[in-house]
């Protein structure tokens, strides 16, 4: 339709006049906050991606909807979290009543597909909590409805964030000691900690997957991302010796036990009073025992763990995890063609001695100084010299060493930024992460190697790109 030019400069004048606002409607407008909903608000959620994502990102974000089939668990978790939002039980309800940008996976694992999938359908991105999911069904069904969806899966990967593993990685990235041909990892949990998971539902392997996904997961993606490469074969090996059924007495929870003066892993859940307004005091909705005995028959887990891999690049791992050792900490060493890497943490008689006890606790404290406590020790040996390299990186004794708030500000702060070495990980991350355990799992069961192109349909690469 054709318009004079009075009435052009008219209707020009009154857009550009749009444009000048009063100031506090272009606050508004540049203010507008990301919307999130979490769904499982056990200790995880509220702890990691609650109460620290809303203090620190509180003008970034806020929290629309919280979701828990426990309803004084969430009631709870608002109240510690400190949003001001409504709680469901119902997650299909609070997805359409809230309408989120960002829906936080923070369940048990086992039911980790689920809410990904809806969220998904819904046309929201999603961030999860390792692992991805428990089966190669469900991760074939997250894989399916990502695609379809076009949205995107970030995976909790914290440990990647850890300037220890950082570090490493950057040194393997530069091809410090040539090709890589052959990885050792082993990771040690304490006789606190690590007898916690067996406390919880992580205990049964149609809750958590086992130990192999639910824990392994962090230390299998941290390898997929060092190697650079994509898992092809894994044979495993895998005994419950120590818990469950391996003690000559059990109870049903420390707290009524008879035996509380003689076992030496009783546990008196009663003194964490954030355990007992999460847990004990609303066990009376959904009957879940936080201090559940160690020794239970019903425990079907494995307490020994240990499993070769094989890369499409080559190279071959030795792995382990023991969950009832004196000490916490990890060691690995990495053989290439013109040296050696070796490098630990929390290693007692490479480290200073730390409070086993209290371990588990420091590392998941969101709250403590972010200034450095001494140094990790990277060494690096060419082959035919006579010494070696020692690379000291800050240690750091808090959200993981260190790893929490370093992915929380990429996440929340810098979403567009830069992503060094691909530190950010994304389904296929999760997927090649747990697929690993889920192997290993099927080779206890089938006692024989087992191949990860038969359980998934994404080819594994010899090259990640990092």
């Amino acid at each position: 339709m054709d318009i004079d030019r009075r009435e052009f400069l008219q209707q020009s004048t009154l857009a550009a006049g749009s444009l000048i606002l009063p100031n506090g409607m272009i606050k508004k407008s540049m203010n507008v906050k990301k919307r999130l909903a979490m769904v499982g608000t056990g200790s995880r959620g509220p702890g990691t991606w609650g109460k620290p994502i809303l203090q620190t990102y509180g003008d970034l974000v806020e929290f629309v909807g919280l979701c828990d089939i426990n309803p004084g668990r969430v009631e709870y978790a608002k109240k510690y979290i400190g949003a001001d939002c409504k709680t469901y039980t119902d997650f299909d309800l609070m997805l359409s009543e809230t309408k989120p940008d960002t829906v936080i996976v923070t369940t048990v694992d086992a039911t980790h597909h689920e809410f990904i999938i809806k969220a998904l359908n819904a046309g929201v991105d999603v961030i999860t909590e390792k692992p991805l999911t428990t089966d190669e069904v469900k991760v074939q069904k997250i894989l399916d409805a990502e695609r379809k969806s076009g949205k995107k899966v970030i995976v909790a990967f914290n440990y990647r964030h850890n300037p220890h593993a950082t570090k490493l990685k950057e040194i393997l990235a530069a091809h410090r000691v040539g090709k890589i041909t052959s990885v050792d990892f082993h990771w040690y949990l304490n006789v606190y900690h690590g007898a916690d998971y067996f406390r919880r539902w992580h205990a049964f392997v149609n809750r958590s997957g086992s130990l192999w996904v639910h824990k392994a997961t962090h230390h299998f993606d941290l390898l997929n991302w060092w190697i650079d490469s994509d898992p092809v074969e894994v044979m495993a090996y895998a005994q419950l010796n120590h818990y469950g059924k391996n003690n000559s007495f059990r109870g049903t929870s420390c707290r009524t036990c008879d035996y509380k003066n003689t076992c030496k892993f009783y546990w008196d859940i009663t003194k964490n009073q954030e355990y007992v307004n999460t847990y004990v005091n609303n066990e009376k909705y959904d009957g879940y025992i936080r201090d559940s005995c160690v020794f239970r028959n019903e425990i079907d887990i494995w307490d020994k763990m240990s499993a070769q891999i094989v890369y499409a690049n080559g190279v071959t791992v030795n792995y382990s995890l023991t969950t009832y050792s004196p000490y916490e900490g990890w060691k690995t060493s990495f053989n290439g063609m013109n040296g050696r890497i070796d490098t630990w943490e929390d290693i007692p008689f490479l480290d200073e001695a730390v409070d086993q006890a209290g371990h588990h606790a420091a590392e998941m404290n969101q709250n403590a100084n972010e200034k450095p406590d001494g140094f990790n020790d990277i060494f690096i040996m060419d082959n035919f010299s006579k010494k070696g390299e020692h690379v000291y990186v800050p240690k750091y004794n808090s959200g993981h060493g260190g790893a929490d708030s370093r992915l929380h500000e990429k996440i929340f702060r810098n979403p567009t930024g830069e992503n060094p070495n691909k530190i950010m990980a994304g389904t296929r991350d999760g997927v090649m992460s747990c697929i690993i355990g889920i192997a290993a799992r099927k080779s206890l069961a089938l006692n024989r190697p087992i191949r990860i192109a038969d359980l998934i349909d994404i080819p594994p690469s010899p090259t990640r790109g990092a």
